[in-house]
C-alpha cells in the first residue's frame, strides 16, 4: 500500500488520512461502530481499512468491543481530555487573571505541566513598561520555576527522584537549587503552604509568585503564577495570588473541606 498521497496537496501521507477519516466516522456515531458500515463511510475497502484499524488498536487510539465493533481507545480520550483541559482552563482562568492583573499591575501566567516541563499556555500582561512577559508555548525546566516546583511536590517524592535524575538539576543562574535534598524541602513546603517562590532562579533579575490549581479530585492541573521584576515584587501579593489560584479551583470543582 502507498503511504504517499501524490494527488494529495504537499504530499501528504496516505495511512495518515486514511486513519484521520476513521477516527472521524469512529467518532461521529453515537454507539461502536461495524467495519462494514466505516468501509462504506470511508469508502476504504473493508482490508484497508481493517488493517488500519488494526495499527490503532496496537497504538490505543481506538478499541475494540465483544461484537467486534470499533470505538475510540482509552489513548485517544486522553490525548482529547487533555486538550479539552486546556480549552476549560484557559476559558474559566481568563477573567480572574484579568482580575488578579488588576489588582497587582503585573504579568500574571497559566502554565501546565508536560513531561519535565512547565509550558505556559495563558498569560495576561503587566500594565507597566518594564514588565516580565513569557512567551505563550514556552517551556521550562520543573526545577527552576515557582510553578514548576509545586508540581514536583504534588507529583511525590518517587516521582521527584526520578526528576532528578533524569534531569540532573542543571544551574540557569547562582540562585537556582542544584541540591536534591534542598530542592524538595523548598518544593514540599511551597505546596503546604499553597504558594511557591522563584527568586531568580531561571532568570538573574526576574522574580516569580505561583499558586498551585487543583480540580475536583484535589490533583494539581495548573499553576497561577505572577512574573515581575525581582526589586519589584512584593510579599503583600502572595494572599491575592493565592485567592485568585483558590477561585480558578473552585471554578474546576474543587472545594476545600471544612474540619
Amino acid at each position: 500500500m502507498n503511504e504517499t498521497n501524490p494527488s494529495a496537496p504537499g504530499g501528504r501521507i496516505q495511512v495518515v488520512d486514511r486513519l484521520v477519516g476513521l477516527l472521524n466516522a469512529i467518532g461521529a456515531a453515537e454507539r461502536p461502530v461495524s467495519l462494514k458500515i466505516l468501509s462504506a463511510e470511508t469508502g476504504l475497502h473493508p482490508s484497508t481499512a481493517y488493517r488500519i484499524l488494526a495499527a490503532g488498536l496496537e497504538h490505543g487510539l481506538i478499541e475494540r468491543d465483544e461484537q467486534g465493533r470499533y470505538q475510540l481507545g482509552l489513548r485517544f480520550l486522553r490525548l482529547a481530555s487533555r486538550v479539552q483541559l486546556r480549552v476549560d482552563l484557559r476559558r474559566e482562568a481568563l477573567p480572574i487573571m484579568e482580575w488578579l492583573r488588576g489588582e497587582i499591575g503585573e504579568t500574571v501566567n497559566l502554565t501546565l505541566c508536560e513531561g519535565d516541563e512547565v509550558v505556559y499556555v495563558e498569560r495576561i500582561s503587566s500594565t507597566k513598561t518594564i514588565r516580565v512577559e513569557q512567551v505563550i508555548g514556552g517551556r521550562a525546566p520543573l526545577h527552576v520555576t515557582a510553578a514548576g516546583k509545586l508540581f514536583l511536590a504534588a507529583q511525590g517524592k518517587a516521582a521527584f527522584d526520578r526528576y532528578v535524575q533524569r534531569s540532573g538539576l542543571p544551574a540557569f543562574t547562582l540562585h537556582t537549587l542544584v541540591d536534591a535534598q534542598r530542592l524538595w524541602r523548598d518544593a514540599n513546603e511551597a505546596l503546604a503552604r499553597g504558594y511557591a517562590l522563584d527568586n531568580e532562579e531561571a532568570e538573574l533579575g526576574v522574580g516569580c509568585i505561583a499558586t498551585p490549581i487543583l480540580n475536583a479530585d484535589g490533583k494539581m492541573v495548573a499553576g497561577l503564577s505572577v512574573s515581575v521584576p525581582i526589586e519589584r515584587r512584593d510579599h503583600a501579593w502572595i494572599a491575592q495570588v493565592v485567592d485568585a489560584g483558590q477561585k480558578l479551583s473552585a471554578r474546576l470543582g474543587h472545594h476545600v473541606k471544612s474540619n
